[in-house]
C-alpha cells in the first residue's frame, strides 16, 4: 500500500490527500474535546450531589453559562444550575458533532476520490507493463493469472488506499490527541496506564507480521488457481472433447487448498490480535479506575486538588477512547497488509524494465526508410525456458532487399524461430540479426515491427469488427484501403455478404469463423500494412485448394519489391522463390534456387520427391492436352468458386446480453443469505460459536456502561473507605469482562474467518465445476468470455466471504448491543431511554439508504470491470499477435477506456458514502448530547440518580455507535449478497446439452460406429438468423473413411462439433448406429468413443507425457502407451532428444513447439484413447512432406477398423477415402470416390484440378 501511494498520486492528488489528512485531524480532535466537556459535565453533576456543593472549576462549560461554583446552595439553586450545565453541554456537543460531520464527509470523500484515480492509473499501468514485457518473460513466468491480478489484487490495493486510510488516520490521531490530553490533565495516572502499551505494541507487531506472510501465501495460491482456470477456459473445446472436465475441476480445487489453509491460519492470528487488544483495553480500564480513585481519595482533604472526578474522567476516557481506537485498528491493518502484499506483486511487474520494450521510444529509426536487407550473422539461440535445447547453431543467412527466400525443413528445425528473432521477440544468445546493416537491437522495436508484416499459421483475430481487425495492420487506414486489402486477399465479397458487412463483430478470438475466413482476414491485415519485409509462416495452410491458389497469387504479387521470407511445408508453393534454404537442427544444409537444389539431388531433392509421390496418380490421370484445357478453365472458374464462398454462412460470436442483463438486477438478500447458510452446513457449529461470541462482545458494551455508571455512583459516596471498597469490586469486574471479551474476540474472528475461507473455496470449486458442465453456446456469449469468467471466479467468490466472515460478527455485535442496551435503559429510566431511541431510526435510515445505493451501483461496476478484463485477457492470451501488429498501445487504450467506465461507476457508488459514514459517526454524538441534556433535566426535576443517567445514556450510546460502525460493513455485505446471487445463478444453470435422464453416464456401452446425419439444420445460437447447415444428409458406415471438402466456412467443422454434441441441431437428427445421440446416448460415452485432431491443437501447462495422456481422461494412461502413441505419430525421437524427455513441461499453450511438433503431439493424444471414431480436421496441414507421409501412414493404420471423418483442403490426403462428400451452402452436393467425383467433372473436380501440381 505504501509503494502504491508513493508511486501513483499527481501533485493535485497529493494536495487533496494533504487536505483530507487535515480534515481527518479536525474530525479526530472533536472526540478529545467531547471527552473534556463530558468530564467537566459529569464532575459537576457528581459534586452537586455533595452537601457542600460543586467546588471544581470548569473552562468549556463556563463559556456557555454552565459550570458555576456553588457553595452551600439551596436545592432550587442547584437545580437551576444543573439545567444550565446541561444546556452548555448540549451546545458544546452539538457544535462538535457538526464539525465532526463536515470534516468526516470531506475526508472520506477525498480519500475515496484520490484512491479511485490512483487505482485507475495502476490498472492501466499494470496492463501496460505486462504487454511491454519481452516474450522470454512470458515463457518463464509461473504466474499467468493476470486477469485475477487486474481485478482481485488491485481491488485489494484500492481497499487499502481509499477511505480506510482516512479512518485509520482518524483512529490513530484520535488515539494520539487523547493520550496528549490525558497527560496534560493527569500525567501520573496517564503514565501508569501508558506503561502497559509497549507490551501491546510488541504483541500487535508480531501478529501483523504473521498476518502479512499468510496473506501473501493466500494471494499466491489463489493466483495459481486462477491461472488454471484461465488456461482451462481458454481451451474449453479441447477439455470437453477429451472428457477432461472432471480432471480440470479437481486440478482447480487442488490449487485452492493452500489458500484455504493460509486463510484459516490468518483468521486465527487475526482473532488472537484483536483478543489481546481487548484484554489490554479492559485491563487498562481496571487499572485506571483503581489508581485514579486512589489519587482522588488522597486529594480529598487538600485545599488544592491535583486529581478530581473531572480529571479522572478525562484521563480515563482519554485512555479508553485511545485504546479503543487502537483496538479498532486491527481490521484496517489487516486490509493494509493485504494491500501491501497485493501491491508488491503488482508493482514488481510495473517497475520491471522490459529487456525488449516495444513501447519504448529508444532505438534508431532509419530516416530514409527501410530497404529490407536481412542478415543473420553467426546466430545461436535457445529458448530461455529450455536452455539445454539449442534451436539455432551458428546460423548465417543473408536476404537481399526485395528477394524472396523460402525456409524448409523438418518440424522443429528452427524455421519459425528465425521469424521470431527477426521481429525481435527474442534476442540471439550469440551473433546478431541485422536489417539494412544495423543490428536490430540498436533499432527502435516498434519501428522495426512496423516494417514487418506477418501471416501466421494460426491466425488470431480480436473481439472487434472485421474492419477494425484489418485496420490493426495500419491504424490510420481508410475504408477504401481496408476494402482494397480485403479484395487482394479474396475475402471482400464474403465480408459484404454478412448482415453488418465490415462492421460485423468476429467474436472472441474469431472462434466461430472457419480457418479459411480467419486466414484471409489475417492476410488482408498484413497487406494493408504495405511492409518492407513480409513473413509468411504457413500463410495458406487453412485454405482450400482454389482459394489457396488465388491467395497465393495475391501473396506473390504482394511480395514483389519486398523482402519475403516464407516458411512452408508445401514445397509446390515455393518453386518460384529466389532462394530456398533447407534447414536441419538449427543449421543450413542446402541453399539455392529450386533448380539448383534439384540438380544437387540432396536432401531438398528427396523432400520434393516425397511431396510429389502423393500427387503422382493425378499426373497420370490426365494427358498433357487435358491439363492444358484445364489450365485454361482455371482462371474462368476461379471466380465461380469464390461465389460459392461468398454464400458461406458466417458463424459469428456476437452477444446481445439477455434482456435482464441490461436491467437493474434485483435480488432477495434474505433468500441469498439463507442459501449461503445452507452451503456452510458443515461449519454451522463454527457459525454458532462465532455468533455466540459476537453476542457476548455486544453485551460487553452494555456491561461496561453499567460498570461505568457504578463507578460514578461510587465517586458520589462521601465515605472514602466505602468508595475504595466499591472501586475494588468494580475493577475486578472490569478484568472479568475483559477476559470474557478477549476470548470471545478470538473465537469470533477464528470461527467466522474459517467459515468464510471454507465457503470461498467451496464456491470457487462448485462454480468452476458448474462452468465445466455448460454447453459451447454458453461460452460463445460475450458475458461468458474467459476474462469475464475468471474475474467472476476470483472477485465474486472472494466477496461472498463477507456474508459469513467478520462483517457478520460486527452486525451481530451491533444488534446485541442495541437490544441489550435498550432493555437495560428501559429498566433504569424509561423516559430517558425513549428520548435516546428517537435517534436510532436516523442511524438505521442511513444504513438502509447506503445498502440500496450500493446494490444498484455494484452490478454496474462488476459489468464494467468484466468488459475491461475481457480486453486484457484477450491481449495477453495472444501476446505474440499483439506484439507483431504493434497493438500494445491500442490494447492499452481500449482497456483504459473500459477502466474509465469502471471509474465512473465507482464514483456514482461513492457519491453519498462520506455523508452516510458521517451520519453514523456524528448522530451518536448528537444523540448523546440530547440524552445527557434531558438526563440533566430529569436529575434536576425528578431526582433521577446520576449513575442511572450514565448507565442509560452510555448503553444506548454504545448501541448507536455500534450501529454506526456497522455502516462500514454495508458495502462488503451488499457486495457479498450480489456476488453470491451471480454465482448461484451460474451454479444453478442447467446446461441445454446434457445426457438423457435414463442413461447412465458412467456405463460404457459398446456401440457400433456408423454415423448418420438426417436432414440436419443448424445455426449457431449467437446468430440464429444465419443458417449454417440446411438439410444435411450424410452417412459414414462403421469402419469406413469419409472426407468432407468444400469452401472455407461451408459447415465442415460444424459437422464435427455437432457429432461431439458441442451443439445440438435445430432440426433433423444425428445417429450413432441406430441410436440418436441427443436422446439415447450419454455424453461421456459418446465423446469417449471419439478422438479428434484439430487444425489448431491446444495444449496445457503440463508435461508432454501428461498432455498426450490427456487423450483419455477416463483412466490413468501408462507411460508405455504414451510412448507407443508418440511413436505412431512420429514424435518419439524428438521428445527423447529433449533433456527431460517426456517430463518436459510444454508451458502455456505449447508456444515453444513448432507447428509440426504440436500437430504430432495432438495426433498422439488422439491415438492414446484408441477411439472408435476418429475426427481429423486438417490433421496433417502443418507437417512437412516427409513427416506428413510417415504420419499419414500412421493415421492410415489408426483408421483401420474405425469410422473416420476427415476434413481437408489438401485433396491429395483424402484420395483413398471410401467416400468423399462435397459440402456447399450447408448441404452435401456431391459424394462418391475420388475417381467417381473426378469423372463427374463437378465442383470436386474443379477443386482438385486447381490444387498445385507437383
Amino acid at each position: 500500500a505504501t509503494s502504491a501511494c508513493i508511486a501513483s498520486p499527481t501533485k493535485w492528488e497529493l494536495f487533496l490527500i494533504l487536505l483530507a489528512t487535515i480534515f481527518t485531524a479536525i474530525s479526530a480532535a472533536t472526540m478529545p474535546m467531547i471527552i473534556v466537556v463530558f468530564g467537566e459535565f459529569s464532575t459537576i453533576l457528581i459534586e452537586r450531589k455533595f452537601s457542600v456543593g460543586a467546588s471544581s472549576e470548569t473552562i468549556l462549560l463556563w463559556m456557555f453559562g454552565g459550570g458555576n461554583v456553588l457553595i452551600n446552595a439551596t436545592w432550587e439553586e442547584t437545580r437551576v444550575e444543573i439545567i444550565n450545565d446541561s444546556e452548555a453541554y448540549l451546545i458544546w456537543l452539538s457544535i462538535l458533532a457538526a464539525i465532526q460531520f463536515v470534516a468526516s464527509v470531506l475526508f472520506v470523500d477525498i480519500f475515496n476520490y484520490t484512491a479511485l484515480k490512483q487505482i485507475t492509473r495502476i490498472r492501466v499501468r499494470y496492463f501496460q507493463a505486462i504487454v511491454r514485457q519481452e516474450m522470454a518473460w512470458y515463457d518463464n513466468t509461473n504466474d499467468n493469472n493476470f486477469a485475477s491480478r487486474l481485478t482481485d489484487d488491485i481491488d485489494k490495493i484500492r481497499d487499502g488506499m481509499s477511505e480506510k486510510v482516512g479512518m485509520f488516520l482518524l483512529l490513530m490521531l484520535t488515539f494520539l490527541i487523547c493520550i496528549i490530553i490525558s497527560l496534560v490533565y493527569g500525567w501520573k495516572l496517564s503514565l501508569v496506564i501508558l506503561a502497559c502499551l509497549p507490551v501491546l505494541i510488541v504483541c500487535n507487531f508480531f501478529v501483523l507480521k504473521f498476518q502479512s506472510a499468510l496473506t501473501a501465501k493466500e494471494l499466491d495460491a489463489y493466483s495459481n488457481a486462477g491461472a488454471v482456470a484461465e488456461e482451462v477456459l481458454s481451451s474449453i473445446r479441447t477439455v470437453v472433447a477429451f472428457g477432461g472436465e472432471e480432471k480440470e475441476a479437481e486440478r482447480y480445487a487442488k490449487r485452492l487448498k493452500p489458500a484455504q489453509k493460509a486463510g484459516r491460519r490468518k483468521g486465527a492470528f487475526s482473532g488472537l490480535g484483536e483478543g489481546l487488544l481487548r484484554m489490554f483495553s479492559y485491563s487498562i480500564n481496571s487499572l485506571a479506575f483503581w489508581y485514579g480513585v486512589t489519587l482522588i481519595l488522597e486529594d480529598r482533604g487538600k485545599e488544592v486538588k491535583e486529581y478530581t472526578p473531572a480529571i479522572l474522567m478525562i484521563v480515563f476516557f482519554g485512555i479508553l477512547v485511545g485504546s479503543e481506537n487502537m483496538a479498532k485498528a486491527g481490521p484496517f491493518l489487516e486490509a493494509f497488509a493485504t494491500a501491501r502484499a497485493s501491491a508488491y506483486s503488482i508493482f514488481k511487474i510495473i517497475d520491471r524494465e522490459s529487456a525488449i520494450d516495444p513501447m519504448s521510444g529508444n532505438g534508431k529509426v532509419i530516416n530514409t526508410g527501410m530497404k529490407g536487407d536481412v542478415d543473420f550473422q553467426g546466430v545461436s539461440f535457445h529458448y530461455p525456458s529450455r536452455p539445454d535445447v539449442p534451436t539455432l547453431r551458428n546460423l548465417n543467412i543473408s536476404v537481399g532487399a526485395g528477394q524472396t527466400i523460402a525456409l524448409v525443413g523438418h518440424s522443429g528445425c528452427g524455421k519459425s524461430t528465425i521469424l521470431q528473432l527477426l521481429q525481435r521477440f527474442y534476442d540471439p544468445n550469440e551473433g546478431k540479426v541485422c536489417v539494412d546493416g544495423y543490428d536490430i537491437r540498436l533499432l527502435n522495436t516498434s519501428w522495426l515491427r512496423s516494417n514487418i508484416a506477418v501471416v501466421g499459421q494460426e491466425p488470431v483475430l480480436f473481439a472487434t469488427s472485421v474492419k477494425e481487425n484489418i485496420r490493426c495492420g495500419k491504424p490510420d487506414a481508410t475504408q477504401k484501403e481496408i476494402e482494397n486489402a480485403a479484395k487482394s486477399s479474396g475475402v471482400h465479397d464474403f465480408i459484404i455478404s454478412l448482415p453488418d458487412g465490415y462492421d460485423t463483430q468476429v467474436g472472441e478470438l474469431g472462434a466461430q469463423m472457419s480457418g479459411g475466413q480467419k486466414q484471409r482476414i489475417a492476410i488482408a491485415r498484413a497487406l494493408i500494412q504495405n511492409p518492407k519485409i513480409l513473413l509468411l509462416d504457413e500463410a495458406t495452410s487453412a485454405l482450400d485448394s482454389q482459394t489457396e491458389k488465388l491467395v497465393q497469387d495475391t501473396l506473390e504479387r504482394a511480395s514483389k519489391g519486398r523482402t519475403t521470407i516464407i516458411v512452408t511445408h508445401r514445397l509446390s508453393s515455393i518453386r518460384k522463390a529466389d532462394r530456398i534454404v533447407l534447414m536441419d537442427r538449427g543449421i543450413v544444409l542446402e541453399d539455392g534456387s529450386h533448380f539448383d537444389l534439384m540438380k544437387l539431388q540432396g536432401k531438398y531433392y528427396n523432400l520434393v520427391r516425397a511431396d510429389s509421390l502423393q500427387n503422382a496418380q493425378a499426373d497420370n490421370v490426365a494427358t498433357e492436352k487435358e491439363e492444358d484445357e484445364k489450365k485454361k478453365k482455371r482462371d474462368s472458374k476461379g471466380r465461380e468458386l469464390m461465389k460459392f464462398d461468398n454464400h458461406v454462412h458466417f458463424e459469428e460470436n456476437t452477444l446481445k446480453a439477455s434482456s435482464d442483463d441490461g436491467k437493474e438486477e434485483k435480488i432477495n438478500s434474505f433468500r441469498v443469505f439463507v442459501r449461503i447458510l445452507k452451503m456452510t452446513k458443515a461449519e454451522w457449529c463454527y457459525l454458532f460459536l462465532g455468533a455466540i461470541s459476537a453476542g457476548i462482545i455486544g453485551m460487553s458494551y452494555t456491561a461496561f456502561a453499567i460498570l461505568l455508571g457504578d463507578i460514578y455512583g461510587a465517586l458520589s459516596i462521601e465515605d472514602p473507605e466505602e468508595v475504595q471498597a466499591e472501586t475494588n469490586i468494580l475493577c475486578i469486574a472490569f478484568l472479568i469482562v475483559g477476559i470474557i471479551t478477549a476470548t470471545s474476540c478470538f473465537l469470533q474472528n477464528f470461527m467466522f474467518n474459517t467459515t468464510g475461507v471454507n465457503l470461498t473455496t467451496r464456491l470457487r470449486s462448485r462454480a468452476f465445476r458448474s462452468i465445466m458442465k455448460q454447453e459451447m453456446a454458453w461460452f460463445d456469449q460475450d458475458v461468458n468470455s474467459v476474462g469475464a469468467l475468471t474475474a467472476r471466479l476470483s472477485g465474486d467468490a472472494a466477496n461472498v466471504r463477507s456474508a459469513v466472515g467478520p462483517p457478520i460478527g460486527g452486525i451481530i455485535q451491533a444488534i446485541t448491543t442495541l437490544v441489550v442496551g435498550i432493555s437495560v435503559a428501559m429498566v433504569y429510566s424509561w423516559k430517558l431511554a425513549l428520548v435516546c431511541m428517537c435517534f436510532v431510526p436516523l442511524v438505521l435510515g442511513s444504513v438502509i439508504f447506503e445498502a440500496k445505493f450500493m446494490t444498484t451501483s455494484f452490478m454496474a461496476e462488476k459489468k464494467a470491470i468484466e468488459e475491461a478484463t475481457k480486453i486484457a485477457t484477450e491481449a495477453l492470451l495472444n501476446i505474440r499477435t499483439v506484439a507483431s501488429l504493434r497493438q500494445e498501445g491500442s490494447m492499452v487504450s481500449r482497456y483504459s477506456k473500459e477502466i474509465q467506465k469502471v471509474e465512473r461507476s465507482v464514483k456514482r457508488k461513492l457519491m453519498f458514502r462520506g455523508s452516510v459514514f458521517s451520519i453514523g459517526q456524528s448522530a451518536p454524538m448528537f444523540a448523546y448530547a440530547v440524552a445527557l441534556y434531558y438526563g440533566g433535566v430529569l436529575v434536576a426535576n425528578e431526582g433521577v440518580a446520576y449513575e442511572n443517567l450514565i448507565k442509560v445514556s452510555d448503553s444506548l450510546l454504545y448501541a448507536a455507535m455500534m450501529l454506526g460502525q456497522s455502516l462500514a460493513f454495508v458495502p462488503s455485505l451488499t457486495a457479498a449478497f450480489l456476488a453470491a446471487h451471480r454465482l448461484f445463478q451460474m451454479m444453478d444453470r442447467k446446461p441445454i446439452i446434457q445426457s438423457p435422464k435414463d442413461i447412465n453416464d458412467n456405463k460404457r456401452q459398446e456401440y457400433e460406429s456408423t454415423v448418420s446425419f438426417a436432414s440436419v439444420e443448424f445455426s449457431y445460437p449467437t446468430r440464429s438468423e444465419v443458417p449454417v447447415l440446411q438439410g444435411l444428409d450424410l452417412k459414414v458406415l462403421s469402419g469406413k473413411t469419409v472426407a468432407l471438402v468444400g469452401p472455407s466456412g461451408c459447415g465442415k467443422s460444424t459437422c464435427v462439433q455437432l457429432l461431439q454434441r458441442f451443439y445440438d441441431p435445430d432440426n433433423g437428427r444425428i445417429f450413432l448406429n441406430s441410436e440418436e445421440i441427443s436422446s439415447e446416448i450419454g455424453i461421456p460415452d459418446l465423446r469417449g468413443k471419439i478422438g479428434i485432431v484439430s487444425q489448431e491443437p491446444v495444449f496445457f501447462d503440463k508435461t508432454i507425457a501428461e498432455n498426450i495422456a490427456y487423450g483419455d481422461n477416463a483412466r490413468d494412461v501408462p507411460l508405455a502407451e504414451v510412448i507407443e502413441a508418440a511413436k505412431s505419430a512420429n514424435i518419439h525421437s524428438f521428445i527423447s532428444s529433449l533433456p527431460l524427455g517426456y517430463d518436459t513441461n510444454l508451458g502455456s499453450k505449447g508456444t515453444q513447439l513448432s507447428g509440426g511438433q504440436k500437430q504430432r503431439i495432438a495426433i498422439a493424444r488422439a491415438l492414446v484413447r484408441n477411439p472408435k471414431i476418429l475426427l481429423l480436421d486438417e490433421a496433417t496441414s502443418a507437417l512437412d512432406a516427409e513427416s506428413e507421409q510417415i504420419v499419414q501412414q500412421a493415421l492410415d493404420l489408426a483408421k483401420s477398423g474405425r469410422t473416420c471423418l476427415i476434413i481437408a483442403h489438401r485433396l491429395s490426403t483424402i484420395q483413398n477415402a471410401d467416400i468423399i462428400c462435397v459440402i456447399q451452402q450447408g448441404k452435401v452436393t456431391e459424394q462418391g470416390t475420388h475417381e467417381e467425383l473426378l469423372a463427374r467433372g463437378g465442383f470436386y473436380s474443379l477443386l482438385y484440378n486447381t490444387q498445385p501440381i507437383n
